[in-house]
């Protein structure tokens, strides 16, 4: 049975990678785009806070097409819904009827993806569902793979700039998920085994922003962003 096209939602980070070297092994699809949702006012990656310059260099390294959706800063579910889903029905206009994500046990995550991508007639993918976060991150640092920390949850701010390894498993609080699935962190992926060439930056600025809390209304959750500069 020939490969299926799909597009890959990438974010840049671990769990992203690890879930395309599983999807590039296998003989199930092909990634015909690679998707992100990037932040329109300050062109860097939604969330992780990332430069477009440091994602544009992954996907070079990489030598897969990439498709943005440009939000505001803070856009409301509507607006990212209207966005997003007029980036995918234009994929699905060019035969891509798959949508792969590197979720790993969310399981209000998976059903509201599943449920949006319904509604235009698509289908999610999740090669790394439901599989261990300590084996995930472990594999993740035995291939090789090389990722930093750039965003990190108020009280993990320390960690903010630390390279995944073995040590910084060592040092995580028990309380906290190794792979960051209940977003206590966000990474950026900068050398192998699927990249062709590493990617090079210096450390910036360390900066805190807060966002309203989704949980409790009128509340706030303070993030912690190190900001990697392109050489």
């Amino acid at each position: 049975m020939p490969k299926q096209p799909a597009v890959f939602n990438w974010s840049g980070g671990k769990d992203s990678t690890l879930a395309l070297h599983y999807v590039l092994q296998n003989d199930d699809f092909y990634i015909r785009y690679l998707l992100t949702t990037v932040n329109d006012g300050f062109n860097r990656i939604a969330m992780h806070g990332v430069r477009e310059a440091l994602l544009l260099e992954q996907v070079s390294s990489l030598k897969i097409p990439l498709v943005q959706v440009r939000l505001p800063e803070m856009p409301d579910m509507e607006i990212y819904e209207q966005e997003l889903r007029q980036a995918l029905n234009k994929l699905k206009s060019e035969g891509i009827h798959h949508s792969i994500f590197g979720d790993i046990f969310l399981e209000d995550l998976k059903f509201y993806r599943e449920t949006q991508l319904s509604k235009i007639g698509m289908q999610a993918v999740f090669p790394l569902w439901k599989r261990d976060s300590l084996e995930l991150v472990k594999e993740f640092i035995a291939l090789g793979y090389k990722t930093i920390v750039v965003c990190a949850k108020e009280g993990l701010q320390d960690f903010c700039g630390r390279i995944i390894d073995e040590s910084f498993l060592d040092d995580l609080p028990q309380n906290i998920d190794p792979a960051g699935e209940n977003g206590e962190f966000h990474t950026f992926v900068f050398d192998r085994p699927i990249f062709s060439k590493p990617i090079d930056f210096t450390l910036g600025e360390k900066l805190r922003k807060t966002f309203p809390d989704p949980n409790q209304s009128g509340n706030e959750i303070g993030y912690w962003y190190i900001d990697l500069v392109p050489y």
